[in-house]
């Protein structure tokens, strides 16, 4: 799913393998798959996101993240190769990530698969405040 929402949103001629490498390489499991429990860990540790990812995983609206937010989660190293796999500019890339990752997060947490890996929604809330210095 997430190969072919980007090959759209970045409107690019990619093959679906040279994208899921692309993606794997960003929030891979080591394994040639996406760890988006990985992803969902890296955004807590960035304090204001916590929020944002709750959106995500919860069953109302996704709140939106910018490109530059994508950029500060993931660096502009990551991006940049990322970018450079797909051919397209880093901040065409971040902005195809803001615009897919949360689609993303959104489907794999339907019916709670991804949000059961946090505790459900009171771990979430957990890990969040704990990352925030709170109890």
């Amino acid at each position: 799913m997430g190969t072919q929402l980007l090959r759209e949103q970045l409107n690019i001629n990619v093959d679906a393998a040279t994208v899921n490498s692309a993606l794997s390489q960003l929030i891979g499991d080591g394994k040639g798959g996406i760890d988006l429990a990985g992803l969902a860990s890296r955004m807590l540790e960035n304090q204001d996101l916590g929020a944002m990812l709750g959106s995500w995983l919860g069953d109302g609206a996704n709140q939106s993240i910018s490109a530059e937010k994508i950029e500060s989660v993931f660096g502009q190293e990551q991006i940049g190769q990322f970018a450079d796999k797909l051919g397209v500019g880093t901040h065409d890339a971040a902005k195809g990530l803001s615009d897919v990752l949360p689609q993303l997060m959104d489907q794999a947490s339907s019916g709670g698969s991804l949000l059961d890996q946090f505790g459900g929604a009171g771990g979430l809330l957990g890990a969040a405040s704990s990352f925030f210095g709170q109890k």
